[in-house]
């Protein structure tokens, strides 16, 4: 077998998790799918995000990069700060929430991803270039005061697709 990637200690354990995905993450990445899709019809980078909280929906989003001359319009962001709004409160772990992605979090949306307190991050597949997870601008080293549970590969084929 070949050896692991380094992966920061704070998701190996739950990335190379063997739990399986439950029929509720298919469904809330179908989701995310479905704004990718949208973001793809729109000229953007396909990329969707869905928050959420007490498995329930509580945001949307998708990249508007162009559309709104924001480089910092990525699903990811979008998602949560929607998801603030709704919540009323920007820490997102005042309630269990999990936060799907399509794509691999880029470093903007990985930080965001800690500083909103998201309790746990699913994407389907890998950023080679730009992940933050497993792709090539690994953001190294453990968050002080947060943890995050990160687990990948679901509908990845669908999601790779894009």
């Amino acid at each position: 077998a070949g050896a692991r990637p380094r992966i920061p200690q704070r998701v190996s354990q739950a990335f190379y998790s063997s739990t399986p995905f439950g029929s509720q993450d298919a469904e809330f990445m179908r989701m995310a799918l479905v704004q990718a899709a949208a973001a793809a019809e729109a000229g953007e980078v396909p990329i969707g995000a869905v928050l959420t909280m007490d498995d329930a929906v509580l945001a949307l989003g998708r990249n508007r990069v162009e559309e709104l001359g924001d480089a910092s319009a990525h699903a990811e962001m979008l998602c949560l700060r929607a998801a603030a709004g709704a919540a009323g409160n920007w820490r997102l772990n005042i309630r269990p929430s999990t936060l799907y992605v399509t794509v691999e979090p880029c470093p903007m949306c990985l930080a965001a991803v800690f500083a909103f307190r998201v309790g746990r991050l699913v994407y389907a597949t890998k950023n080679t270039r730009l992940g933050a997870v497993e792709g090539g601008m690994r953001i190294p080293g453990d968050h002080p005061f947060h943890s995050i549970q990160i687990d990948s590969g679901i509908l990845q084929d669908e999601a790779a697709e894009m």
